[in-house]
């Protein structure tokens, strides 16, 4: 079975936006980046929300064709437009790149796509996380903890009812100050 692993950047207080969906204190260097798409690379699909996907769509399917764009940046846009998606929305009509719109966040649907084959499943996005987390669908977590405190914004976990025990796994810091945290599900080991 793929697992689900929660991906996201935030602050050191928590937030992974800003008032607005402001993402400019995001610290990423090449190392960081570099980072990103090692991991994604492995990755057997990305789940994202329709304002994440229509973030990224914005962005990344021709990042690579700017000259300006280069090293892990440009990378990136290719395994983006391979990558297979799958965007949560009950609105969205047509997808490209890719993509498969989901209409609902079910445990049963989840099921189906963790039963296919394929490396894991790279989930992004706050409230589309919030789902999951209710669902008690997420097996493991990559944080990225970026050294800015923003004071308001989109909380990563905005739910303060869910309780989850959490094993660490691993940890990473990186030269710009960004730490990886690594936590897997108690009972759910990330390499199993």
């Amino acid at each position: 079975m793929r697992k689900i692993v929660l991906m996201m950047s935030m602050s050191l207080d928590g937030f992974i936006e800003g008032p607005d969906h402001d993402i400019s204190w995001h610290v990423v260097d090449d190392e960081l980046h570099q980072h990103f798409n090692d991991e994604l690379r492995t990755m057997g699909g990305l789940l994202a929300g329709r304002v994440t996907h229509e973030l990224m769509a914005g962005y990344w399917p021709t990042a690579d064709a700017d000259p300006d764009v280069g090293g892990p940046e440009a990378e990136f846009a290719g395994i983006w437009r391979e990558m297979p998606k799958f965007v949560f929305s009950r609105t969205l009509e047509r997808a490209d790149w890719n993509t498969t719109i989901v209409r609902d966040v079910t445990v049963e649907r989840i099921r189906e796509l963790t039963a296919q084959p394929g490396g894991d499943l790279a989930l992004g996005g706050a409230h589309l996380a919030a789902s999951f987390l209710r669902l008690d669908l997420v097996d493991a977590y990559h944080l990225c903890i970026h050294p800015v405190l923003i004071g308001r914004g989109t909380p990563l976990f905005p739910d303060p009812d869910i309780r989850t025990r959490l094993e660490l796994t691993g940890t990473r810091t990186f030269g710009n100050g960004v730490v990886l945290l690594r936590y897997a599900r108690n009972g759910r080991p990330e390499d199993a």
